[in-house]
């Protein structure tokens, strides 16, 4: 049984939030699945990430470096798998923190980028080969 089933976002522009989160989710593989004031994407044998608007208005963004989240990594199959989700999030307005490089204070292997969106939620896409 899968330890981690799922994640729930909280944003405050839903259909904002889809044309940011939707382009990048279905590169990786994603299936998408609309609700009624919510939206998801799932893939087999993955935790189901879902995206929530806010109940309170203008109580956003989320700023990094508070208390809650940090970032959520997506391991990818290499390095040129890092640069085009880092694009492809750039073109789906997502706003590059880090463009994507090697990471020696990890390993020598640790390549990845870090892209934000409007509500401050922050992602990496990384590829930290074996040995």
């Amino acid at each position: 049984m899968a330890v981690f089933d799922h994640l729930g976002i909280t944003i405050d522009d839903l259909p904002r939030a889809i044309a940011q989160f939707d382009p990048v989710l279905q590169a990786l593989g994603f299936a998408r699945e609309d609700a009624d004031d919510s939206v998801a994407w799932y893939r087999e044998g993955e935790p189901e990430l879902i995206l929530f608007p806010a109940r309170e208005a203008d109580t956003g963004p989320h700023r990094h470096g508070r208390v809650g989240w940090q970032h959520l990594a997506f391991a990818v199959d290499s390095r040129a798998e890092v640069d085009q989700l880092h694009a492809l999030a750039l073109d789906a307005g997502w706003t590059a923190v880090r463009d994507p490089k090697l990471y020696p204070r990890f390993n020598d292997r640790y390549y990845a980028s870090f892209v934000e969106d409007d509500n401050g939620i922050r992602l990496e896409f990384m590829h930290n080969p074996p040995k």
